[in-house]
């Protein structure tokens, strides 16, 4: 069976990630304590929003610090590698969770209205935005690269975003004693929270499902393999990702004659080299067949 690997993938430390989890406790805590105080209700689930920011981003670490330990054995042959993955579709789901309790809090209190102490909200809010600010600037980059470092970076963007609009809440409340403002601010919070979570929550869920890459057209796969000399059919493919930056692929390769192993190792390069630099495909194994009597379908049905 031809096999081919490539291990070129980005490192991430986690350094900037374990620094934002600090920032993150601070204020949580601030957070809690000043809701509590003022009655601000929007400023209290802000303050939830940035517990589970807290638990998220721990996972997170601990998540990236597995897939970095090489800890493939007889038994985990693959190791850790999909670590990073289940972390962000638990951080998903979980934003998406919280998002839908406090929309269901926030109609609540339209229908009683309290009195909010807004200097504190204000201040707190001016907190949240300048550390959520600082935690979003260090890990844009890595966000780029993984998608278990995307949905920390996520969180913490909503988490500023969310400050931002708790703000301007508090100075609508301050100057203008409309403390309608924090409920509505909660709601629009809670739908920001579900709508920045979903993407993640699908894609997170397809890697798992091992369904094929989006951006991988299964036909064009065949197409181009079957250019390859030699070649006559290939059929019963699976195509799927390991996790962020690794793509699996096998399938059965029938050639037009009877060939010697060593011409088999010859064609698998050509494949290997082909899906690789065409469809960014790392990990390539090929079982090879002549005249044999199987299906010849593109996709077995089991």
């Amino acid at each position: 069976m031809g096999q081919y690997h490539s291990h070129d993938h980005p490192t991430l430390t986690g350094k900037n990630l374990l620094f934002s989890i600090i920032l993150n406790i601070v204020i949580t805590v601030a957070q809690i304590i000043g809701g509590l105080v003022s009655g601000s209700l929007a400023l209290i689930s802000d303050a939830v929003h940035n517990f589970s920011d807290v638990v998220s981003l721990i996972i997170s670490y601990v998540a990236n610090l597995l897939t970095r330990k090489k800890l493939q054995t007889l038994e985990y042959t693959f190791g850790y590698k999909r670590s990073e993955i289940i972390a962000a579709f638990f951080n998903a789901a979980s934003l998406i969770v919280i998002g839908v309790f406090l929309g269901i809090e926030a109609i609540k209190r339209f229908y009683e209205v309290q009195e909010i102490h807004s200097g504190l909200v204000i201040w707190l809010a001016i907190l949240g935005i300048a550390a959520n600010g600082l935690s979003v600037l260090l890990l844009k980059n890595d966000a780029k690269r993984n998608m278990n470092m995307k949905s920390a970076y996520l969180h913490l963007l909503s988490d500023m975003l969310t400050s931002v609009a708790v703000l301007i809440g508090g100075l609508l409340m301050k100057y203008y004693q409309i403390y309608w403002i924090d409920a509505l601010l909660t709601l629009l919070i809670s739908f920001y929270l579900i709508y920045m979570s979903w993407r993640i929550l699908v894609d997170s869920l397809k890697i798992l499902m091992l369904f094929a890459p989006s951006h991988i057209k299964i036909k064009e796969v065949v197409e181009a393999v079957q250019k390859v000399s030699g070649v006559k059919n290939i059929h019963h493919i699976h195509i799927w990702q390991l996790n962020d930056h690794e793509c699996h692929f096998e399938a059965h390769l029938e050639f037009n004659e009877d060939i010697k192993l060593s011409d088999f190792d010859l064609v698998c390069e050509d494949v290997d080299k082909l899906l690789m630099e065409k469809f960014n495909i790392q990990h390539c194994n090929l079982q090879p067949e002549f005249n044999r009597n199987d299906l010849k379908e593109i996709i077995i049905q089991d």
